[in-house]
């Protein structure tokens, strides 16, 4: 399975308009493409930042799609009044849902670096000594992990059932990321919550 991610820096104020156009034009438009899986959508309110996130059944599929998609992604950020969209591609390495997102999730994204020879035996810790320390957190919902294996690049997005349960959790996941991070040699690059407005990916579960 591999996911296209669409980075858009939004004017908050245009935030509701540009969902209702991912929602109501983007989406549509997508599931007509074959190989199509599902969509995401990530929003700060506050700062105006957005991620759309597509799924796909193949790297062949994902490829295929990018010319139908530019124009969609270019209406997309101009009804946000946002500049020029930041894309990247993905393998999605791990999916695990302890049960199904909900309006009201929330999630948070941890960015990161490693060195691509060691993608893995990365994995292979994230699945056996994180995931399970991940699920007894207060609110947890779900784990995805995306990887580029060419770069080292990755991308964990930490899904809870509130915004409460996510901050009574922050402490415990600094830990575990603090862990895991030092065992894997990842260097993060980024992290960033938003609020989940569309939880449409369908990815299977990947644990």
């Amino acid at each position: 399975m591999y996911a296209r991610s669409t980075t858009i820096q939004a004017d908050p104020q245009q935030l509701d308009a540009g969902i209702a156009v991912v929602r109501d034009e983007v989406m549509p438009a997508m599931a007509t493409m074959p190989g199509y899986v599902g969509l995401s959508m990530l929003c700060d309110r506050m700062s105006g930042r957005c991620i759309v996130t597509t799924s796909w059944d193949s790297e062949e599929s994902m490829h295929a799609s990018e010319s139908a998609v530019h124009d969609l992604r270019r209406r997309a950020a101009d009804a946000m009044g946002g500049a020029q969209p930041e894309v990247a591609e993905w393998e999605i390495a791990m999916m695990h849902r302890m049960h199904g997102a909900h309006d009201g999730c929330v999630t948070r994204v941890v960015w990161g670096e490693s060195d691509p020879a060691r993608a893995d035996d990365s994995m292979q810790t994230m699945r056996m000594a994180v995931l399970p320390k991940m699920e007894e957190l207060p609110g947890f919902c779900a784990m995805s992990l995306f990887v580029d294996r060419e770069s080292g690049r990755s991308a964990m997005v930490t899904a809870y059932d509130s915004r409460e349960q996510m901050q009574e959790a922050t402490d415990r996941a600094m830990e575990i990321r603090r862990e895991s991070t030092s065992a894997m040699d990842v260097r993060v690059t980024d992290m960033a919550e938003f609020e989940l407005v569309m939880h449409h990916l369908r990815v299977p579960e990947m644990a």
